[in-house]
């Protein structure tokens, strides 16, 4: 029962079966393969338009690198106040764009106030040498208390950034999960709705070691080849990313696997609900499940083999659970079966 983290997964099956063929032979280096060009086209199938795709390891190089593609001196970034870049990243957005600021934003459910974004830009007035310049904004999407911006309000975030003239970015270390969670296209989710660049995560969804940063407006990509250099993120042999997502792709497996994982948390998201030890935290649609459970029920489903991670209240919450209550979050993947969803709700039942 491991509902630790969709990290904790490893990688399906055609994926694995994937690299193992791409292994084989010879193939030229640093992202000029047939195979990487096969990949590089079919994001461009994708997102229904032209793309510009570059290839890294994770998330963290993903979301750092965008950012850095568009600060400028003083350079200042506008994020959820309990985003990954800002809470998890161990300073690397600022390290890789030359210490750029990263400035919080509150909001409920884990997504950006609008207004208090339109705020807190108006506090760095373009013409303000003394405060540093606006430069971009980024989301979460899903975001990280399993909550999923709907398209309009995506499209509400991005006329914000358009009337300042900012950068719009997507984390999407979630894509998949939010994606199928709305019914939407990526193209639909990303920039029908404003977005100018997406770090495409694919690790959580059943990737060994597979994340790209998209552009969406190939004039933004210009210096990415060069941030990317940098940072020790351009592989020789980055055909074996790429061939993770000749797989992800192949047939709508990353969907497929979205799809499962979210039907997995929903499984939970039922019986959590019908529970008398355990309540939802609050209403979640992606892959992530949030419950304030008894201490003791959380005991005994350690006990019998569960994994979870006790989770921090946020702020905008702070009296959601009792003294013999905790707060826990439970990840599913496209690994968790219904007996690990059975098996811990029967736990909670004990």
């Amino acid at each position: 029962m491991y509902f630790a983290s969709d990290n904790w997964a490893g990688a399906h099956e055609s994926i694995a079966q994937r690299l193992l063929s791409a292994s084989a032979g010879f193939a030229s280096a640093y992202g000029t393969s047939d195979l990487d060009k096969k990949v590089e086209a079919r994001f461009c199938e994708v997102f229904e338009r032209e793309v510009s795709v570059f290839f890294v390891a994770t998330g963290t190089a993903a979301n750092s690198l965008s950012l850095a593609s568009v600060q400028r001196p003083g350079g200042v970034t506008f994020c959820h106040s309990e985003a990954h870049v800002i809470e998890d990243e161990c300073g690397a957005p600022e390290f890789f764009s030359g210490s750029a600021r990263l400035v919080a934003v509150p909001g409920a459910s884990g997504k950006i106030d609008p207004a208090k974004l339109s705020a807190k830009i108006a506090g760095f007035p373009e013409d303000a040498v003394h405060h540093g310049r606006a430069s971009a904004i980024t989301i979460t999407q899903a975001t990280e208390i399993g909550t999923v911006y709907t398209l309009p309000e995506i499209g509400e975030i991005s006329a914000i950034a358009k009337k300042r003239n900012l950068a719009l970015h997507m984390d999407g270390a979630r894509f998949a999960n939010a994606l199928v969670a709305l019914g939407a296209t990526p193209a639909e989710m990303t920039w029908k709705r404003g977005v100018d660049m997406l770090s495409f995560g694919g690790t959580k969804n059943g990737c060994w070691c597979a994340e790209a940063i998209v552009f969406f407006h190939s004039d933004q990509a210009k210096e990415m080849p060069f941030i990317r250099k940098r940072a020790a993120q351009l592989f020789s042999k980055s055909r074996f990313i790429a061939a993770q997502f000749d797989a992800y792709f192949d047939n709508d497996l990353w969907l497929d696997l979205a799809r499962h994982a979210n039907s997995m948390a929903d499984g939970l998201r039922g019986g959590i609900g019908a529970s008398n030890s355990a309540r939802l935290a609050w209403p979640t649609a992606s892959n992530e499940v949030f419950a304030v459970v008894t201490k003791s029920a959380a005991r005994t489903a350690e006990n019998r083999g569960a994994t979870f991670y006790e989770w921090p209240i946020p702020a905008a919450t702070p009296d959601l659970v009792n003294d013999n209550e905790t707060l826990i979050r439970l990840v599913t993947s496209f690994a968790t079966t219904k007996a690990d969803v059975d098996g811990f709700l029967k736990c909670l039942a004990a």
